[in-house]
């Protein structure tokens, strides 16, 4: 597949870009923001990354063979063509989608963003317009389904880069997809990596404390999310939307941090979700939890919804998946999914993997690996797994490194007032010295009013998720919060293997072979 600079570059006229030389008829081979990739006939995409310029590498790509620069400073005595853009990264995103012919225009686009939640509404909504017959598609952070092909989609949570995103998008049209569901995150909002994507329908599930190290505040952090509910609500000549699609935004009343700003951005159709009443919203426009109730099989659930009452059974535990589920059932309506298809899918999904995910090798407790990283989001597993446990709580976890610094202590109190026992660990340390991470947290446990709360500090996770075990007797629950799913632990600037499954069966193995040499 070949294309023409103007071909690609047209789509970016409504911004400030200026063409030097104007040789927009150079055939282009592929396109990327990485020197190291480039072939001959690329276009090579710089930009002010976070550790480095990729302006410095403009030599280099055209020795590769680049055909053309799209910069943000144009570049004095360049033997081929340069296209000066006022964001490399935003174009660059839209570059990639006028290189695959905007694929997410021939897909219904739900985009679900959020800091606690996002996974499993993204695969809730995308089991419920599965069970509706539709060919749907997702992108989370976990993988990329596509038809019966399920693809990795990277080593820790993050949205896919912009060219991943449009070319799984470019795959699903190809396979005759009709909808996708797209998890995207404040880092892929805010480094414009899904620009270039038409959003149809727009869903945050909270806004709570996270990622402050790379967007500086809370407000700074809540307009990044935002900028998904702008793009659904732009106007057409903006942004491309589908004639039989309402573009929608579904937003939490529960969450008092988002739910006033999001509300204010406009868009054509608003579906308000909650746990109870929302105050001047009409029927029409809210699904509500009439009836609740938690069994050992998982949530029995009574909506009220713009279509009437919807009861539904889900496996998932916790209270926190009452607002997923609502999140789900509300895109489900948005895109007007029989009621029927809405139950089925919730029935139907068990999980996501890393996500309050049970590992049974036969131990005599009950051993958890769960995702939370956040202060919320460890709260909130606490308290689910509180209400199936008859013993002890023990808690294992940590603080990623060169991440945000004031959630440490945060995370610390929180596991020292919902858990009988805190081990603090290892968790991504990157570059930063691990003591000064660990400290962080014990000064949580420390400020916390829990009386007699348990502390071990233990700094290989391997061993904290051991001692974990250790400890436990029959009737208590062991779990691993901060890795769920992911596949690696990033010491320094490597990653190295890693599973919190893996080393929690290993554990679980360790003592019942000390046990029977015991016996």
């Amino acid at each position: 597949m070949t294309k023409t600079l103007k071909q690609l570059i047209d789509p970016l006229l409504a911004g400030s870009i200026e063409v030097i030389p104007h040789d927009s008829d150079v055939e282009v081979a592929g396109i990327t923001d990485d020197n190291r990739r480039v072939q001959p006939g690329f276009v090579f995409v710089a930009y002010p990354g976070v550790a480095v310029d990729g302006h410095k590498f403009i030599p280099d790509a055209v020795r590769r063979g680049a055909v053309a620069i799209v910069c943000e400073r144009g570049q004095a005595e360049l033997s081929v063509p340069q296209v000066v853009v006022h964001d490399g990264r935003e174009a660059f995103a839209h570059l990639c989608a006028a290189w695959h012919d905007f694929p997410a225009r021939d897909l219904v686009m739900v985009g679900i963003t959020g800091t606690d939640g996002k996974t499993t509404t993204t695969n809730l909504a995308y089991s419920m317009l599965k069970a509706a017959g539709l060919r749907v598609g997702m992108i989370s952070t976990v993988n990329a389904v596509i038809g019966e092909r399920v693809l990795d989609t990277g080593l820790h949570t993050t949205t896919p880069r912009a060219d991943e995103i449009q070319d799984y998008l470019a795959q699903m049209r190809a396979a005759g997809m009709t909808h996708c569901v797209l998890e995207v995150t404040s880092h892929g909002l805010a480094h414009h990596r899904v620009d270039g994507v038409d959003f149809d329908v727009a869903v945050v599930t909270n806004i709570t404390h996270e990622h402050l190290d790379l967007h500086g505040s809370y407000e700074a952090y809540r307009a990044a999310k935002g900028r998904l509910f702008e793009m659904v609500g732009a106007p057409r000549a903006v942004v491309f939307h589908k004639p039989l699609v309402t573009p929608t935004a579904v937003l939490n009343a529960d969450d008092p941090f988002s739910y006033d700003y999001l509300r204010a951005i406009p868009v054509k159709r608003q579906i308000i979700y909650s746990k109870g009443d929302v105050a001047g919203i009409p029927a029409s426009g809210a699904v509500t939890a009439r009836a609740q109730r938690y069994a050992p099989d998982g949530i029995y659930l009574t909506l009220a919804t713009p279509r009437g009452e919807i009861e539904l059974r889900s496996p998932l535990i916790g209270d926190f998946n009452i607002s997923n589920l609502m999140a789900a059932v509300s895109i489900s309506i948005a895109l007007d999914i029989p009621t029927v298809a809405i139950q089925a899918g919730a029935f139907a999904f068990q999980g996501v993997p890393g996500r309050l995910e049970r590992i049974d090798a036969g131990q005599a407790f009950t051993a958890i690996v769960d995702f939370a990283h956040t202060p919320n989001a460890l709260e909130q597993a606490l308290r689910a797994v509180r209400a199936i446990t008859p013993g002890r709580l023990i808690v294992v976890f940590g603080c990623a490194g060169e991440r945000d610094v004031q959630k440490r202590p945060m995370m610390g109190r929180v596991a020292a007032e919902h858990a009988d026992v805190v081990v603090i660990t290892a968790e991504d340390p990157r570059r930063e010295n691990l003591d000064d991470i660990l400290d962080h947290m014990v000064e949580g446990v420390a400020a916390s009013k829990a009386p007699g709360v348990e502390l071990h500090r233990v700094p290989d996770r391997g061993e904290a998720i051991r001692t974990a075990c250790r400890l436990a007797h029959p009737g208590d629950t062991v779990m691993a919060c901060g890795k769920g799913h992911e596949q690696s632990m990033c010491f320094g600037t490597v990653e190295t293997p890693w599973d919190d499954r893996v080393a929690m069966r290993a554990a679980i193995a360790d003592i019942s072979l000390l046990s029977t040499h015991a016996d």
